[in-house]
């Protein structure tokens, strides 16, 4: 790496942490316009080295692109944004009694670990879900803030958490906004279709149920595979993350992430594939609800149904949107949570960035996903 780059990254990053979005947007735009024309970076002389100004950049700018969100307003009400806690033992099942097998899976030329939680009693052909974490998550910090090994289990699923390497991204985000990460039979999402399609033979889940849902960057990559694998995942639901098409380089994803995806975005043209449950707070400071918003649109529909959910004394009420097909069919939900940061909606306060005070998106999740079966 030359020093004018890792002066280019260091100023991107400041600037970024420090909310100025616009200008570590300006400052890379400016990068890559010089990079093309063979003139210096901002502010360097120039230099015979050549790079890949996007892979090299969005890999540094993924830990500012995804810190802690800002707290919530003040006349909302709080609970903390809870941060990583202490690594649990790698076999221990946060919360649900039952088996929480660790593995590993390699397609595409990618390699990622995984853990299974199989619930007690669990008959053949039960359904699976995929729950994608978020940016430096893990999935045992995962299932403890969603407590979706109780849920699911419950209710008679398995779970599958695959874990994002640091290899592939050095705060474990889904590089949703990488093109070479969007479109099935490459990369990440051929790596993850490989995996369920692996994990649903070894253990006789039922291949029609499978149902993938995840937070923040997770939820992208989920929007992403249920773009483009419909045939393998059944139904998605997106937490606080952006539509699938919403960016294919970093410039678009700070843009995306800032003010929403921009128009005519390949998601909102197309629509969506497979019905999808939507959670988003309205007071994100990290990933704005307009991308909440996009997701919606693009849910087919014949008929909306809007309802207030109230939560009772120092809990956050939402506004749930459903949407219905010609056949009395249910295509997506829409949970708007007033007043919610960037973080799980009802998760426990046992893994990272979760809020407790939230409608219990989980619970949500999981009954959309088996009312469809």
């Amino acid at each position: 790496m030359t020093p004018s780059m890792t002066d280019l990254m260091n100023r991107a990053t400041a600037l970024t942490r420090s909310g100025d979005l616009h200008g570590a947007t300006a400052l890379i735009q400016a990068a890559l316009r010089a990079q093309h024309a063979g003139s210096p970076m901002p502010g360097h002389a120039a230099h015979d080295d050549a790079c890949d100004v996007i892979d090299v950049v969005a890999r540094e700018l993924d830990a500012p692109l995804w810190s802690p969100p800002s707290p919530p307003p003040p006349a909302a009400p709080t609970a903390p944004l809870h941060p990583p806690s202490p690594a649990r033992p790698r076999d221990e099942a946060p919360g649900a009694a039952g088996e929480f097998l660790r593995g590993s899976h390699a397609a595409a030329g990618l390699r990622c670990d995984y853990r299974l939680f199989l619930p007690p009693g669990l008959a053949p052909g039960a359904p699976l879900v995929v729950m994608l974490h978020g940016c430096t998550q893990t999935p045992e910090d995962f299932a403890a803030g969603t407590r979706m090994n109780d849920v699911a289990g419950a209710r008679g699923c398995g779970v599958l958490y695959p874990a994002q390497s640091t290899r592939m991204n050095p705060q474990r985000c889904w590089n949703w906004f990488k093109h070479q990460h969007q479109s099935r039979g490459r990369g990440e999402p051929a790596l993850l279709e490989s995996l369920i399609r692996a994990v649903v033979a070894e253990h006789g889940f039922d291949s029609s149920r499978v149902f993938v849902a995840g937070l923040s960057a997770g939820g992208a990559m989920a929007a992403v595979l249920a773009q483009a694998c419909p045939d393998v995942v059944a139904a998605v639901g997106v937490h606080s993350g952006l539509p699938a098409g919403a960016a294919r380089d970093l410039p678009a994803a700070l843009g995306a992430m800032k003010g929403g995806p921009a128009e005519g975005f390949s998601q909102a043209t197309s629509g969506l594939r497979v019905p999808c449950i939507v959670f988003h707070g309205d007071a994100d400071a990290t990933v704005h609800c307009r991308n909440g918003d996009a997701l919606a649109k693009a849910i087919p529909r014949s008929s909306v149904r809007e309802s207030r959910v109230e939560a009772g004394a120092r809990r956050r009420a939402a506004t749930r949107t459903v949407f219905v097909d010609e056949a009395a069919r249910t295509t997506g939900e829409y949970w708007t949570v007033h007043g919610a940061p960037h973080a799980w909606s009802g998760g426990h306060s046992g893994g990272s960035y979760t809020d407790p005070l939230g409608p219990d998106a989980s619970a949500e999740m999981v009954r959309f996903f088996l009312d469809l079966s």
